[in-house]
C-alpha cells in the first residue's frame, strides 16, 4: 500500500507541476512613468480659485539683509496666498481693524523684541474690510502677498497682504 501512495503523490505532484507550466503568464502592463519635470511654461502655481496655503519656513527664505527672496517665495510674490498665524493690532486692543501684524507665535512683539522682518507680515485689509480678531486665537489670512520691506512701530517686516479674508485658523 506504500508504494501505491508514493506513486499516487509523484503522479499528483507530476500533474501540479505540468498544469503550472502550461498556464501562461502575461506580464502586467507596465504603467507610464510621469516625466518628473513639468513642462518648462507651467507656472510655479497654477491659478486656481483657492489660495496658496504659505508656511513660516517658506517666509523665512527672505534674507532680510539684502531683501533677496528663496526661489519658493519669489514665486508668489504677487499671488493670492492663505497664511496661518496670530494678529497683532496696530491700535491698543482692537479687536476690528483695518490694519495688524501678522506673526508666526502667540505675543510676538507684545513686550519682547520683535520677530525678524521674515516672520513679520504688515497686513492692511481691502477697502471697506474690516478684521475681526479674537484675542490670543490663531487665525488665516487670505490676500495678495507682496514681499518688500516696511517699517511699523514694531520694526521692520518683511511683507504686506493686501487682506481679502480673515477668518478663524482651523486645521
Amino acid at each position: 500500500m506504500m508504494g501505491l501512495s508514493r506513486k499516487f503523490l509523484f503522479i499528483s505532484l507530476a500533474m501540479l507541476v505540468v498544469v503550472t507550466l502550461s498556464v501562461v503568464h502575461e506580464p502586467p502592463e507596465a504603467a507610464p512613468k510621469p516625466d518628473p519635470k513639468p513642462p518648462v511654461d507651467a507656472p510655479a502655481y497654477a491659478p486656481t480659485n483657492e489660495p496658496v496655503k504659505v508656511g513660516w519656513h517658506i517666509l523665512a527664505s527672505l534674507d532680510y539683509r539684502t531683501g533677496k527672496p528663496g526661489e519658493e517665495l519669489a514665486a508668489l510674490d504677487g499671488k493670492i496666498v492663505k497664511v496661518p498665524g496670530f494678529a497683532v493690532p496696530l491700535e491698543d486692543w482692537a479687536s476690528s481693524v483695518t490694519e495688524f501684524l501678522l506673526v508666526p507665535y502667540v505675543g510676538a512683539c507684545i513686550h519682547t523684541p520683535p520677530p525678524p522682518p521674515n516672520q513679520l507680515i504688515y497686513i492692511e485689509m481691502e477697502k471697506d474690510k474690516w478684521a475681526f480678531l479674537n484675542g490670543w486665537n490663531p487665525v488665516w489670512v487670505e490676500g495678495e502677498l507682496k514681499i518688500e520691506i516696511t517699517k511699523s512701530v514694531y520694526g521692520y517686516v518683511g511683507f504686506t497682504i493686501t487682506g481679502k479674508r480673515v477668518y478663524p485658523y482651523e486645521y
